[in-house]
């Protein structure tokens, strides 16, 4: 038996063959395809990392947030530590104001006593002088002491010693006494 073979044949036998291995080589392809497929889903590269400045600025807000409160833990106590050694001074200088104080609230007291028993002394001796050395000695004196010593004096021996003074310190003497503030000019 003895094929014959005419050029159709053999055309339709090619294209039949071409066919099929059209479709084994369409299917190959296919299959290398998905296998490639499934290998890059299996070897899927990890997610890219963000951009380096966002790790950078998410790092520090996270650094800023945790040490946010030992921050301010800190902070207050410093500032307590501040306000600690400004009351220790501030006590401090309290208690030389008031050491002070107290020393000047002394010295005036003794000064007032001292003051008080030498004008009754003065005051009795003035009113034992005669009238013209008491003026001129009371001129000498400062004229609130001097007006002190005068209006503790009996009337008639206070008006005598005016009368024997300087007309001008006579008179400002009298409105010391009198209470009358001594610069207020008249008009």
């Amino acid at each position: 038996m003895a094929l014959k073979l005419q050029s159709g044949d053999v055309l339709r036998m090619a294209s039949t063959r071409l066919g099929t291995l059209s479709i084994i080589l369409a299917c190959c392809v296919l299959i290398t395809t998905v296998a490639e497929a499934e290998d890059t889903r299996k070897l899927k590269a990890p997610p890219t990392p963000p951009p380096a400045k966002d790790r950078v600025d998410a790092g520090l807000e996270r650094f800023c947030t945790l040490a946010a409160p030992a921050a301010q833990e800190a902070k207050i106590a410093w500032q307590m530590r501040q306000l600690g050694e400004l009351d220790a001074k501030l006590k401090q200088r309290m208690d030389e104001i008031e050491k002070a104080a107290a020393s000047a609230r002394e010295w005036v007291s003794k000064r007032e006593a001292m003051k008080k028993q030498a004008t009754d002394e003065i005051v009795a001796i003035i009113g034992k002088m005669p009238v013209e050395p008491a003026a001129l000695q009371l001129a000498e004196l400062d004229e609130s002491f001097a007006a002190a010593i005068i209006g503790k004096l009996k009337p008639g021996i206070a008006g005598a010693i005016l009368g024997e003074m300087d007309a001008s310190r006579a008179g400002r003497l009298t409105t010391i006494l009198s209470g009358v503030p001594v610069n207020v000019e008249t008009p």
